[in-house]
């Protein structure tokens, strides 16, 4: 029986030229839908294709093209334009389909998690549920989990109240990764609130949820994963599930952790490789064995299949650094004071607009803004007959050197940065930052810091047995920080730091009797809060307030109200 990718071998060439035949079929149907034998024959090579990927078993491009046989089935004789995302999500599925079987001849090794996108559009097409990330992942879900360090006994009231704030802690945080803003300090707060509530509700099943919850919200901010649509719907089906944890006891009891839901959570973690403390001990508790592959060299292989091979990446980088040199001797002579017409100003004007517009086609929108730019300028020159002024012709140097810069990531196919919009003219201006800039940064990282430097000392006075030695310099820290918060004009995020401060001044630093650990555990809660608000300073000023205002409910569960007054309504 062949199997795998060492079969392919044995016949890639049939399947090229099959699958070449159903693109033809299906070209010309897009071209005479009235002729329905060209879509039949496409439904034939389709099912010829399946065939024989099914015979050399391999199960990641069977399955594509399983789903391109049914959306091509679904396609009538004289199909309107209503069907035209149809036809394109076929011509793109026989597309894939080739570069993946391309990928496999010369990797030897099957990746069917590569296919998932392509395979969820053409689902999509024909109104189906879409296949999880975790479709190929194979787990066994019935582990038994570790049980939580015992912690203070909390009334059902005391318990009802910390389940709602952590709640809202881990709807702030899915906030900002749904918008996409302050992503991964945004899992790291969902996975703070994740990680409290497995604490109180440890000896349920539904314990399991919140455990794996934490550990795959901490790997996807450690890995830094992709940050996709269906990756949000998932956290957010996790909230969903916090909700249940308010039904009465004897229900809360019964409830199970969705299979689903928890076994894409542990890809996540398997995917991510994370070296993290709560990902190690659910690596190893499920006993997940690594993978041939992490979520960015997934990232990286489907951009590949779904655009232009390296090839063509490479070529059209040399063709655009023979353009640059092209102008760069251009300059060249300018720059000597050599002879010049207003010919070679018409062509230094061509070369620009040409190339101007290859950027464009290839994703370098800034590059290319830059290039349209200084054209304008060339045109001027070209009209006065002659460069008139100096500065102009440095300018269009430093534009040459910064697109330079900018085509070289073409060769390894990642086009990313670049993409962002520019103004043309301040290249370099993109490189600077202010005096005062500067000084906010400084302050905002020495905050961190203090604040890091407290949850540390905290944690140290939690484990050495209640020993305020380790809280001696707590409260000058966190009066500079406090101060730095306050300079920055953080009013409202100052005064949360001076109520956490009085509180360990007060209750921890003076009390007679050691605070519980539930107590400590709602202090880190606020600080994790300002931790968040200083890592998301450039978010939306709502996202500024919701999350202060959920450190501010956690001082409040301790007795310590801010002194900060919000402005009123106008």
């Amino acid at each position: 029986m062949m199997a795998g990718a060492s079969s392919l071998s044995l016949v890639r060439d049939e399947l090229e030229a099959t699958i070449q035949n159903a693109e033809h079929s299906l070209e010309s149907f897009i071209e005479d839908r009235e002729n329905g034998s060209h879509i039949q024959s496409c439904v034939d090579y389709l099912q010829q294709i399946r065939g024989t990927l099914n015979l050399i078993e391999v199960s990641g491009a069977e399955l594509l093209a399983q789903e391109m046989l049914e959306l091509a089935t679904d396609i009538p004789e004289g199909a309107s334009a209503e069907k035209d995302e149809t036809l394109s999500a076929l011509g793109n599925g026989l597309f894939v389909l080739n570069r993946y079987l391309e990928y496999l001849q010369l990797n030897r090794n099957e990746i069917p998690e590569l296919l998932i996108t392509v395979i969820n559009e053409l689902r999509s097409a024909r109104k189906k549920a879409a296949l999880p990330e975790s479709h190929f992942f194979t787990v066994r879900l019935d582990s038994s989990i570790p049980q939580p360090d015992e912690s203070a006994e909390l009334s059902s009231q005391e318990l009802g109240q910390s389940t709602r704030r952590l709640r809202q802690m881990y709807q702030v945080g899915l906030l900002g990764l749904i918008r996409e803003e302050n992503v991964y300090s945004s899992a790291r707060l969902m996975s703070r609130a994740l990680t409290r509530l497995y604490r109180l509700y440890g000896k349920q099943s539904f314990a399991k949820l919140l455990w794996v919850g934490s550990a795959a919200l901490e790997s996807f901010a450690d890995a830094e994963m992709q940050v996709t649509k269906p990756r949000k719907m998932l956290f957010a089906s996790v909230d969903r599930q916090i909700k249940r944890l308010q039904s009465p006891p004897e229900e809360l009891a019964k409830i199970e952790p969705p299979k689903a839901i928890l076994k894409e959570l542990l890809y996540y973690i398997a995917l991510a490789t994370s070296k993290g403390s709560l990902a190690s001990a659910v690596q190893k508790t499920f006993g997940l064995l690594p993978l041939p592959f992490n979520d960015h060299r997934l990232a990286e292989e489907r951009s590949i299949l779904a655009g232009p091979g390296n090839e063509v990446y490479r070529s059209v980088s040399s063709a655009i650094k023979e353009e640059l040199a092209t102008i760069k001797d251009m300059l060249d002579l300018l720059e000597r004071g050599a002879g010049h017409t207003e010919n070679d100003f018409s062509d230094m004007r061509d070369s620009l607009g040409r190339l101007a517009n290859t950027l464009i086609v290839v994703g370098l929108l800034s590059a290319a803004k830059s290039l349209k730019a200084q054209q304008q300028v060339v045109v001027g020159w070209q009209q006065a007959g002659e460069v008139q002024d100096q500065e102009q012709l440095l300018k269009l140097a430093d534009t040459v050197l910064y697109v330079e810069s900018l085509v070289s990531s073409l060769e390894s196919s990642m086009v990313k940065a670049s993409r962002h919009d520019a103004t043309p003219g301040s290249e370099s201006s993109t490189m600077a930052s202010t005096q005062l800039t500067e000084a906010k940064i400084v302050v905002v990282e020495e905050s961190q810091a203090g604040l890091a430097l407290a949850k540390r000392a905290i944690t140290a006075f939690m484990e050495s047995n209640w020993d305020k030695m380790h809280l001696g310099n707590l409260p000058a820290t966190l009066d500079a920080v406090r101060g730095g918060l306050f300079f920055l004009g953080l009013e409202r995020a100052s005064a949360v730091l001076d109520a956490c401060n009085r509180f360990i001044q007060e209750r921890i630093m003076k009390g007679a009797e050691p605070p519980s650990t539930e107590m400590l555990e709602t202090l880190a809660d606020a600080l994790t809060s300002l931790e968040y608000f200083l890592e998301g300073m450039e978010s939306t000023q709502q996202a500024a307030q919701e999350v202060l205002e959920l450190a501010e409910t956690s001082l409040a569960d301790l007795g310590y109200k801010t002194n900060y007054q919000t402005a009123p309504a106008s």
